[in-house]
């Protein structure tokens, strides 16, 4: 066991929450650069976690209770909500120091920042240590650049992410096909991902728009997979999703589609020249069993459009950079 004292960040919630957070948990990484880092959050994102520098290590936490670490908590961060039950599992450990929003049923937390509803999320997170007195930049949310990846050829190649935690975020897998098919009538080689879980909808995709089976990586890769595709693709086309996240985090061309969610909350926060968003302006439940009626409206033609808007808009800047 290290004699550094620890700082612990609580984020158990899954990979775009992860990512929202990078700025944040860079500000207390720099805040604390004597601590022993730690992310209370699902092993499954350690890798990126530790990619970004500001995680020395991760205790793997997928649902709020109790957390066991090896030695004594110095400053406990909660990046994770505004309480109560994830401050009850951050009090638990007794730190000398809580940062966390206010909420009125933890005594701890009398007197901290307050939580705002209508915020996006990387601020809400960097606002919460400003107010403490921590630098945050919400503008650090890049990744290094990974290697190409070994077992996947996605140089330039368009990636059709159709899933989603939820049905509301959902877009219908038809509507995707008749994307995937414009894509390769352009010219565009068109790979589909998503978990092993959402490779039956991938497949479906695929054989709609009739590309070959080895266009189907859903099911195939890791978290750091992932990354390296995304890293290395021409163009991210997804739902409100992790994905999308990662396209951010890596400056790779992206198209996201908003339905029940704020774009103003959830949307790319940086570089938006290299980021669109299709949204039809409403908003509803994000963890509806039923698409939501304003992703519903968004069509074929409006993600196409937004695709062409993007690639015209990046060709000035790639002819400058090709001859500088």
């Amino acid at each position: 066991m290290s004699d550094r004292p620890i700082v612990l960040s609580l984020r158990a919630l899954g990979l775009g929450d992860l990512l929202t957070a990078i700025p944040a948990l860079r500000g207390v990484a720099d805040a604390f650069p004597e601590h022993r880092k730690v992310l209370a959050a699902p092993r499954s994102l350690a890798a990126l976690a530790v990619m970004s520098g500001a995680v020395d290590e991760i205790i793997d936490t997928r649902e709020l209770g109790a957390i066991s670490i090896d030695g004594p908590v110095d400053v406990a961060v909660n990046v994770h909500g505004r309480g109560p039950e994830s401050h009850r599992s951050l009090c638990a450990l007794q730190p000398r120091r809580l940062i966390a929003f206010e909420h009125p049923d933890v005594d701890a937390s009398t007197g901290s920042p307050r939580w705002r509803r209508d915020e996006h999320e990387v601020a809400r997170w960097c606002r919460l240590l400003s107010e403490v007195g921590i630098d945050a930049n919400p503008r650090r949310l890049d990744l290094p650049h990974p290697a190409p990846p070994v077992r996947f050829d996605v140089t330039d190649a368009t990636v059709v992410h159709p899933g989603a935690a939820s049905a509301a975020r959902r877009w219908p897998a038809a509507r995707w096909a008749a994307v995937a098919r414009a894509e390769v009538a352009a010219g565009h080689r068109v790979l589909v991902t998503g978990t092993a879980r959402e490779r039956p909808l991938a497949t479906a995709i695929a054989d709609a728009a009739r590309l070959d089976p080895s266009s189907v990586l859903a099911g195939r890769t890791s978290v750091t997979d992932l990354a390296a595709i995304v890293a290395n693709a021409g163009i991210v086309l997804s739902g409100d999703t992790g994905i999308a996240h990662l396209a951010v985090a890596f400056a790779t061309p992206s198209v996201t589609l908003f339905g029940p969610t704020d774009p103003a909350h959830w949307g790319p926060s940086v570089d938006r020249q290299e980021h669109r968003v299709v949204w039809n302006g409403t908003t509803g439940d994000p963890h509806g069993d039923h698409v939501d009626p304003g992703l519903l409206r968004i069509g074929v033609l409006d993600v196409l459009d937004a695709v062409h808007d993007l690639r015209a808009a990046r060709r000035p800047a790639e002819i400058l950079e090709a001859a500088s």
